[in-house]
């Protein structure tokens, strides 16, 4: 499973300006919002949607007060906002397969967006391309250690990824907090821990094609409803930290 830049692509969101840290935290606040309200209440221990929520959040640096505010005004209930989860699937630049994960208060409006991001960029929404992902559990370390790298084996992670600064496990999506906590018993501090889809097989590509494919990301994106997007796009030949 090596090559997908994982860790690079998380620094690069970290690095948003202000603008695009306001969208990102906005998106969060959003699926945790949506988490409380849909699945189970405000405690993280028995709502797994919102623990995955609360993690995701975590990697991304949401301030906690936002966070505290999001679940104090989700748990009162009330007439807030009701936003349906929705998933897009098709094909970017250079025929990389792509989904996309969002939530949405209005069904015409985001599929429009989204649409007229595919076009815009040369791809189409046809087909589908959930079956070329997997759901995974992510775990990240900003350091190289092989104690990292033997504990995660005896712990049962399916993948180990490295590169020159990080090594990224993956593991069962049932087995992310798990295994997570047993890192933490021993002292290990993550920088991400959160559900994403991998690729089944990369799709690998020359650097002006990986360009093309990073922009239509990038638009997808910055869409407000869009919270995840995942292609099947290999970026190893580009610095994106």
């Amino acid at each position: 499973m090596a090559g997908h830049n994982k860790w690079s692509q998380i620094k690069r969101k970290k690095a948003a300006n202000d603008s695009q840290r306001s969208k990102i935290i906005s998106k969060h606040i959003r699926a945790i919002t949506t988490a409380v309200r849909e699945g189970g209440g405000p405690d993280p221990t028995n709502n797994l949607n919102l623990k995955n929520a609360l993690a995701a959040a975590k990697t991304d640096n949401v301030p906690i007060d936002n966070v505290k505010r999001a679940i104090d005004k989700a748990s009162g209930g009330g007439d807030g906002v009701q936003f349906d989860a929705v998933v897009y699937e098709g094909y970017g630049p250079a025929g990389v397969a792509v989904v996309v994960e969002a939530l949405t208060d209005n069904r015409n409006r985001t599929v429009a967006a989204v649409r007229h991001a595919f076009s815009k960029h040369g791809g189409n929404m046809s087909g589908s391309t959930a079956w070329q992902f997997e759901t995974k559990g992510m775990i990240v370390f900003a350091e190289q250690s092989e104690e990292i790298q033997d504990l995660a084996i005896e712990l049962g992670a399916e993948d180990i990824e490295l590169d020159d600064e990080s090594i990224t496990i993956y593991t069962a999506p049932t087995e992310l907090f798990s295994i997570l906590e047993s890192f933490e018993e021993k002292g290990y501090k993550a920088e991400v821990n959160q559900l994403t889809k991998i690729a089944q097989t990369e799709t690998q590509l020359p650097e002006s094609d990986a360009k093309k494919v990073l922009r239509f990301i990038d638009s997808l994106e910055d869409l407000d409803d869009v919270q995840n997007v995942y292609s099947t796009a290999n970026f190893d030949m580009l610095e994106l930290a």
